[in-house]
C-alpha cells in the first residue's frame, strides 16, 4: 500500500471487488509501472496491454457478464482504472476511453448488435475510439458537421474528427453523426469498423505528455456503414453522447486520482530520504503542510468521484456530481503534481524521476472530456435552473 493511501481505507464492497483490486496492482507493479517511462519517451502504444487487461477480466468491468463483463459497480471499476493511471496514465486513460466508446452499444444497442460485438469488445480484442468532437465543434459538440445519408441499406458517411484518442490504433469507432438538420436531435450513432474503406487517420498529435496514447484526427471519406449497425434510434445520437460523458467524465477523474496520488507518493518518498541542515526534509513544516495539502486534495477526490459513481450505481441523476468531481479532481492533480516538482527541487524539473511526466500529463485532464470551463458551465446551470 502507497503513502498516500495509508490514512483512509479504500472503498472496496466484496471480496471479489478487493480481489479485482489487488489484481490491478499486481498488474501495475510488474507489467506496467516499470516501462510507463520508456514508453512514455519513446511514444510506443501498448496495444497488447489491453488485450491482456481484457483476458484478465479488467476492460469490461461495469458491462454485463453474460457478455463477458465483470459486473461490476461503477465505484469499484473507478478505483481500478485509478490504480492503472498510477502505474501508467495511457493505459488507465486507454481503459477509460474503450469504456466511453463501448457504452452506446452496451447501453443502447440491440440483443443481436450485444451478442455480435460486446464479447470482443470486452475481452480486449477489439479495442474501441470515440469519435464526437470536430476541429471546429469541440466543446459545442451539437454543432457537429460529420454527416450520415442513408442510402439502401446503407449510411454513407463523411466528415472529419478531431483529438481522437486511440485514432488510427482502433479497431471500431463510435461516430456520432449528423442524419438530419436539427442541431441537436438530428444527430445518429454509428458503430464503424477500423477496416471500412476510406477512413484514414492523420499522424498522431504532437504532444506535451500522454505521448504513448495515441491522439489523431480521422476522416470518413463517403465511409458506407451498414443500416444495422446503426446503435439506438435515428436522431438519439445526442443524448446517447450525453450519457456516455457522464460516464467518462468519472473515469477522468480517476485517472487524475491515479496521477495525484503517483505524484505524491513520489514527493512523500522524497521527502523521507532527502537530508538537508542534517536531517530529513520531511521533517521541515513547510514541507509537512506542502505534503498534509497534497494528500487532503487527493482524498477528497477520491471521495468526489466515489460520491458520483455511487448515485450511478443507484440509479440516481449524477451527471451534475460527475462535472464536480471531473472538475475538482483535476484541478487536484495539476496542483499536486506541480507540488510535488517542488518538493524535489531541481531533481523534479529533470526526468530521471517521474513528477515532471506527472505534471505534464496532468494539465490534459483539464481538457479532455469537456474543458474545466464546460464542466464549471455544467455545473452552474444546475444551480441556476429554475424548475
Amino acid at each position: 500500500m502507497s503513502p498516500a493511501e495509508t490514512i483512509v481505507e479504500r472503498d472496496l464492497p466484496t471480496p471479489e471487488a478487493r480481489d479485482l483490486l489487488d489484481l490491478t496492482r499486481d498488474l501495475v507493479a510488474a507489467e506496467l509501472a516499470p516501462r510507463a517511462a520508456a514508453e512514455e519517451e519513446a511514444g510506443r502504444f501498448p496495444r497488447e496491454v489491453f488485450r491482456t487487461l481484457g483476458r484478465a477480466g479488467l476492460l469490461g468491468l461495469p458491462y454485463p457478464e453474460e457478455y463477458g463483463g465483470g459486473g461490476q459497480p461503477y465505484s469499484v471499476y473507478l478505483q481500478v482504472i485509478e490504480e492503472l493511471a498510477a502505474g501508467w496514465l495511457a493505459v488507465g486513460l486507454g481503459v477509460s476511453v474503450h469504456t466511453l466508446a463501448c457504452f452506446p452499444v452496451a447501453r443502447y444497442g440491440t440483443a443481436e448488435q450485444r451478442e455480435r460485438w460486446l464479447p470482443d469488445m470486452l475481452g480486449g480484442e477489439t479495442l474501441g475510439a470515440y469519435c464526437l468532437s470536430e476541429p471546429h465543434s469541440g466543446s459545442d459538440a451539437a454543432a457537429l458537421t460529420t454527416r450520415a445519408e442513408r442510402d439502401g441499406d446503407v449510411y454513407r458517411l463523411t466528415g472529419t474528427k478531431a483529438w481522437i484518442t486511440h485514432g488510427g490504433r482502433a479497431d471500431f469507432y463510435t461516430v456520432f453523426a449528423r442524419t438530419a438538420p436539427d442541431k441537436s436531435r438530428g444527430v445518429s450513432c454509428l458503430q464503424v469498423a477500423a477496416t471500412g474503406e476510406g477512413i484514414h487517420a492523420a499522424p498522431p498529435e504532437r504532444k506535451m505528455g500522454l505521448r504513448s496514447s495515441p491522439t489523431a484526427q480521422v476522416s470518413f471519406d463517403d465511409v458506407r456503414v451498414p443500416a444495422g449497425d446503426l446503435v439506438g434510434e435515428e436522431g438519439q445520437g445526442f443524448p446517447i453522447a450525453l450519457a456516455a460523458l457522464d460516464g467518462g467524465r468519472l473515469g477522468i477523474a480517476a485517472c487524475a486520482v491515479g496521477v495525484a496520488r503517483a505524484a505524491l507518493d513520489t514527493a512523500v518518498a522524497y521527502a523521507r530520504e532527502r537530508r538537508q541542515f542534517g536531517r530529513p526534509i520531511g521533517e521541515f513544516q513547510g514541507l509537512r503542510f506542502l505534503l498534509a495539502d497534497m494528500a487532503t486534495g487527493v482524498e477528497a477526490a477520491r471521495a468526489l468521484y466515489l460520491s458520483a459513481a455511487r448515485r450511478r450505481d443507484a440509479g440516481l441523476e449524477y451527471g451534475t456530481q460527475a462535472a464536480m468531481a471531473k472538475l475538482f479532481a483535476t484541478d487536484t492533480a495539476m496542483r499536486v503534481t506541480t507540488d510535488a516538482v517542488q518538493v524535489l527541487g531541481g531533481y523534479g524539473y529533470v526526468s530521471d524521476f517521474p513528477v515532471e511526466r506527472y505534471m505534464r500529463e496532468a494539465k490534459v485532464l483539464q481538457i479532455v472530456e469537456g474543458t474545466n470551463q464546460v464542466q464549471r458551465v455544467v455545473i452552474g446551470r444546475a444551480l441556476t435552473h429554475s424548475t
